[in-house]
């Protein structure tokens, strides 16, 4: 069965947005004193900047929701919060009376997935209200049990921002963790800057509080942390390994080794997503036809195959004209790991789609990839006691 790279590529890309289309909505109210830095804090962690768009719909007296079309996330901002306890009362009966609504409507899309409550820790204090009212909020959300994580905002000591952590935690409120962020630069004057920081820690946080169906949502969603989308991708990929080890447990004939097309592409479709990058169909065909073999190879076909014998000196794998369990893993984490590798770079603005489609552009793709399997046969390949 041979299917041109084309065909993949258009494959991969109707995949994409399939996948993108079917990304569960993310919720999260956001909640603190007024002036604590609520909007720098979501523009920051989120690559779309929903605050300043100004969009936002009024909730409540107290709450505005803000989204964007065709953007998972929306945001519940509470605002003219004070020390006054009806303020106070009312913020917390809107935050609660908002969570239920979620669960009345029985889908995940609806439901409120996590609070953020920000306090400032340039203020040098958290005032004993906000203490209460986080203790009598926990006792109300018993039943519901959102996660609520404390964000100190404007930490530019990490020392103070340690010794509020401490105070708080001492405190021991029911919340997942408190959480002392920098969310921009901030400059002294012309010759020291105090490097933004915590960002990364606040999205390593939602990763292990939310539930698994919103993990893909919160990295395609977050641009505050690359390390985590990247965490996010070889876990794809690890999974993606193991169904097409499964499907090749019994050796696969090289004409029938498109069986696992789908496998593949779908593993793009989700670290593309995951990425939250924009993948033009010149990116995926230039990745497709440099990794996989122009003029009608499969994905795992017999060209492909051919090459890695060449490359890697093979014992057992590949017999017989057919393509083992063990070879569709090594090489689906290959094109895994080659593929994290470039979605990296495109991340990052190290590379544009107009350099990935010269010449030079797919010929680096094509040593990537070779890399790669490399890499893999010395760590898997030892694993499997396949190779020499």
């Amino acid at each position: 069965m041979e299917i041109s790279t084309e065909k993949i590529a258009a494959d991969c890309i109707k995949a994409i947005n399939e996948k993108i289309r079917n990304l569960k909505t993310l919720n999260i109210i956001v909640a603190g004193k007024t002036g604590v830095g609520k909007s720098t804090l979501i523009n920051s962690v989120f690559r779309e900047q929903l605050v300043e768009t100004g969009i936002g719909r009024p909730v409540t007296d107290h709450m505005r929701k803000i989204s964007k079309k065709g953007f998972p996330l929306n945001i519940y901002d509470t605002r003219g919060f004070e020390l006054g306890k009806d303020a106070q009362t009312e913020v917390k009966n809107e935050v609660l009376n908002t969570i239920r609504q979620g669960l009345v409507e029985k889908d995940v899309n609806q439901a409120i997935h996590c609070i953020w409550y920000c306090i400032n820790n340039a203020s040098n204090r958290i005032e004993p209200e906000e203490i209460q009212w986080l203790r009598d909020f926990a006792e109300e959300n018993k039943v519901t049990q959102v996660p609520v994580i404390i964000v100190l905002t404007q930490s530019f000591s990490k020392k103070h921002a340690k010794e509020m952590q401490d105070m708080i935690i001492n405190e021991n409120l029911d919340v997942v963790q408190v959480v002392p962020v920098l969310a921009l630069d901030y400059e002294i004057d012309e010759e020291y800057v105090i490097k933004s920081y915590g960002l990364d820690t606040l999205i390593s946080v939602m990763s292990e509080a939310l539930p698994e169906e919103l993990i893909d949502t919160l990295q395609n969603v977050q641009k505050a942390s690359l390390e985590e989308k990247k965490r996010r991708a070889h876990a794809v990929v690890a999974t993606a390994t193991a169904a097409a080890f499964g499907e090749g447990f019994t050796p696969i004939p090289f004409a029938d080794s498109a069986l696992l097309i789908p496998t593949q592409v779908g593993m793009i479709a989700s670290i593309t997503a995951i990425f939250g990058l924009d993948v033009s169909k010149s990116i995926i065909t230039a990745f497709v036809s440099s990794t996989l073999g122009a003029g009608g190879a499969t994905i795992a076909g017999r060209a492909i195959v051919s090459n890695l014998c060449k490359l890697i000196p093979v014992a057992g794998s590949i017999t017989g004209g057919t393509i083992s369990g063990a070879t569709a893993g090594l090489l689906t984490t290959a094109l895994g790991e080659a593929y994290i590798k470039l979605m990296e770079a495109v991340y990052k603005g190290d590379i544009s789609d107009e350099a990935i489609g010269t010449k030079a552009g797919q010929e680096q793709i094509k040593i990537l990839f070779k890399e790669q399997l490399i890499e893999e046969k010395n760590s898997e390949g030892k694993k499997f006691k396949l190779f020499p």
